[in-house]
């Protein structure tokens, strides 16, 4: 297991200060949660995370000290509390300039606002407030789910608990462990007991990137953070000490956040993503996980995002400041990964993304909601009108590639319910009939902090009668004409045209389908743009992404995994920045995620990008940084699925870009328009498409307020945040604005 050296990265120092404002977490190229310290000046800056959005009561802090200042001389309060003796004078990471820094752990936060003071012999004093929360949370996220189930072994009904460490092993090559045809056996991880070690020779050594061979063994950290799970693996000499100034050296300051897969919603504590990812780990990265961010389990992109920042912050106060973050995931784990560094910038640094999906709701709600829709009509033939016929040439025409989906398959999809609600006995789950009050296991009403409840003037008779209303839902097809691109193409006739749209329908707010069609809650539509559910790519050129697509949804057994939806951030970067330059593409013939090999390779190439970005202090915006330093060996890839290169043309024809339902009704390829602005409704729109009088007449009952009109932005469309958003204050959203920085207090006593 030796000879891991790949690429040595560059120097470990942090970002140019001028780049904190476009961050929102405060470690690795995030830098700091404060301003640019004046020249020479006296200076609190909180290393863990933004100091207003503290979590567990304690918090990595270092004091700047003006050049030629005696830490000796240095007074640290926390509120009337003297800590001074929690900071020291700590070195520098090597590379990041030499030289002595006063750190400290600062612990004992109370809930709420802290005042911490730094003052010099002279009177010379400096404040910072840090805002600490519960570890269990909430942080931004607003008032938590309820119910929600701990598992055992629970302290308390936040899940909190005492974390515990477990040691794996990768054992040496030996009679146990070979290679066979190409496959490692028996060279898997296995249990490290430090009372009863197994032999040293029996032990594999890796070499990290920077470096450094050491026994590879590995220190799992499991705890619980937000109410959920959460799992730590590093490279660990269980017979060595480890500070957050002082971290072993086999560690590389570099971090990957794993994730899980799916899109569904938990009412109960569930399990991290498996952390011990040998392409990170041998190489001297760490990796983490929170069960939250699994998408499978928490399909919240807004908790989905708190309880990376806070597990994140854990680390850093545990194991010390991270250079830099790269996620990696498939399918619901790109969605996280997507929409988390755009609603939350500076969580990632570098995404590899696979199986990709831009968000969860506009893949849900414009796409497979329709595919359901549709595939209700197409496959129950006692509904097409008199004379209208479908052959699967035309049902492929309408859907937006080969083949329907068939009926069903695509309800687990649907934006509005929440699968079986796990977490939640069989008898507690809402229903219209005979437990109104029950839990309603909707995606939005999971996330009704975030888009808060429907106004009293919708409310429907079940609404009434409990006194409220269920949460708003962004969900719309008003004026959507299925097929349009088919009709204009000749690919349907006129009459199928008609019977689709006269016929399509929608879910009412309780999932039962209705003839008219659906109509968003107004306050859901700015919502979820601005806070989150929807990735608009506003903020996403703030990382560097190599995402990896094999064939998708028109591959057997795969589908909802449409290569197009790799394709639709890329659009959303274009229309946002002019560019989607920071995205590079792998892709290939094996199913979902292009060749065997990509997976790894991507962590690797995406470390060589990102110390590259690094090593760049030039006072240029990030942005510019990531596009003009990717190494020239990171480029677009087309492979035969085994990692032999071949021609781009190869993976035009395996790797195809098809369409959706409401891409041809219209809609942009950014996909992303949930409520079209309306238009005239004219005939001679149509043109040289002629309809009967019956056919028009039918359009008109099915488009009474016109169709829609996809040259403008969708309603209610506007960028996400630029800091991030807080629902501590209700639903809706607010930005939580730029990092605090400390104040200047000269002067002044304690």
């Amino acid at each position: 297991m030796r000879g891991r050296t790949r690429y040595r990265a560059g120097a470990r120092r942090r970002f140019l200060p001028a780049l904190v404002a476009a961050t929102f977490l405060a470690t690795g190229l995030a830098a700091s949660s404060s301003a640019a310290p004046a020249a020479n000046a006296l200076q609190i800056n909180v290393l863990s995370n933004r100091a207003d959005l503290i979590s567990g009561g304690d918090a990595l802090v270092e004091v700047v000290l003006p050049k030629g200042t005696n830490a000796s001389n240095v007074k640290v309060n926390l509120g009337r509390r003297d800590i001074t003796r929690s900071f020291a004078s700590r070195s520098r990471l090597k590379g990041a300039g030499g030289g002595k820094r006063f750190l400290g752990l600062v612990k004992g936060l109370a809930l709420g606002r802290n005042l911490l003071r730094a003052r010099l012999g002279d009177g010379t004093a400096t404040e910072m407030t840090i805002t600490n929360h519960p570890i269990g949370g909430p942080v931004f996220s607003g008032p938590q789910i309820q119910p929600w189930a701990c598992a055992a072994g629970a302290r308390d009904k936040q899940c909190n608990r005492p974390p515990i460490y477990t040691f794996v092993y990768k054992p040496a090559l030996s009679l146990d462990c070979f290679w066979l045809l190409g496959n490692i056996n028996g060279c898997d991880y296995q249990s490290y007991d430090p009372n009863n070690p197994p032999s040293p020779e029996s032990i594999a050594q890796t070499t990290t990137d920077q470096g450094v061979t050491v026994p590879y063994i590995v220190r799992v950290e499991t705890g619980t953070i937000d109410r959920d799970q959460y799992k730590i693996a590093v490279l660990f000499d269980p017979k060595g000490t480890w500070a957050p100034w002082a971290p072993q050296k086999s560690w590389n300051h570099k971090l990957v956040i794993t994730g899980g897969a799916g899109c569904n919603i938990t009412y109960a504590e569930g399990t991290a993503p498996d952390v011990t990812q040998d392409t990170a780990l041998s190489r001297g990265f760490a990796v983490m996980s929170n069960a939250l961010d699994n998408a499978g389990h928490n399909c919240s992109p807004v908790t989905e995002a708190e309880s990376l920042m806070m597990t994140n912050e854990h680390f850093v106060e545990g194991y010390g400041e991270i250079r830099y973050t790269i996620g990696t995931g498939c399918s619901g784990g790109s969605e996280v990964q997507n929409q988390a560094a755009n609603a939350y910038p500076g969580i990632w640094q570098g995404l590899t993304t696979a199986c990709t999906f831009a968000d969860g709701w506009t893949t849900r709600s414009l796409h497979m909601l329709d595919e359901t829709l549709i595939s209700r009509y197409l496959n129950d033939p006692t509904q097409w009108g008199t004379g209208v016929a479908w052959t699967p040439t035309a049902r492929a025409a309408v859907i937006g590639r080969p083949g329907p989906i068939a009926m069903g398959e695509t309800d687990k999809f649907d934006p509005s319910r929440g699968g079986s609600c796990p977490g939640v006995a069989s008898s507690d789950v809402y229903d219209a009939r005979t437990n109104p009050r029950g839990v309603r296991c909707t995606f939005q009403d999971y996330m009704i902090s975030v888009f808060g409840r429907r106004p009293r003037s919708d409310w429907g008779p079940v609404e009434k009668k409990l006194g409220h209303g269920f949460a708003n839902r962004p969900l719309d097809n008003v004026g959507v004409q299925y097929g349009l691109r088919a009709l204009l193409a000749g690919d349907i006739t006129p009459a199928q045209f008609v019977d689709l749209n006269a016929k399509f329908g929608s879910y009412d707010i309780d999932l039962n389908w209705q003839p008219a069609r659906a109509v968003a809650d107004p306050a859901a539509l700015p919502t979820a743009y601005r806070g989150g559910p929807i990735n608009t790519a506003s903020n996403l050129d703030q990382v560097a992404i190599i995402d990896v697509r094999g064939p998708g949804g028109e591959v057997p057994g795969e589908g909802g995994h449409d290569v197009h939806r790799t394709y639709v951030v890329r659009a959303r970067l274009v229309r946002e920045h002019g560019t989607a330059d920071n995205q590079i593409l792998w892709r290939g013939p094996a199913p979902l995620f292009g060749d065997v090999r990509y997976e790894n390779e991507a962590i690797v190439a995406m470390d060589k990008w990102l110390a590259a970005v690094e090593a760049d202090h030039r006072n240029t915006p990030l942005a510019r940084k990531i596009i003009k330093d990717r190494p020239k060996s990171i480029t677009d890839r087309c492979t035969d699925g085994t990692g032999l290169a071949v021609p781009a043309a190869f993976c035009d024809a395996v790797v195809k870009v098809y369409s959706t339902p409401r891409m041809v009704a219209g809609m942009p390829f950014t996909e992303d328009v949930m409520k079209c602005q309306l238009k005239p409704f004219r005939r001679s729109d149509y043109y040289p498409i002629l309809f009967t009088d019956d056919e028009w007449s039918s359009l008109q009952n099915t488009f009474p307020t016109g169709v829609c009109d996809y040259s403008k932005p969708g309603v209610g469309y506007q960028k996400t945040f630029r800091w991030g958003a807080t629902f501590g204050d209700g639903p809706g959203g607010r930005p939580l604005g730029p990092p605090p920085s400390s104040r200047l207090v000269s002067g002044r006593g304690t």
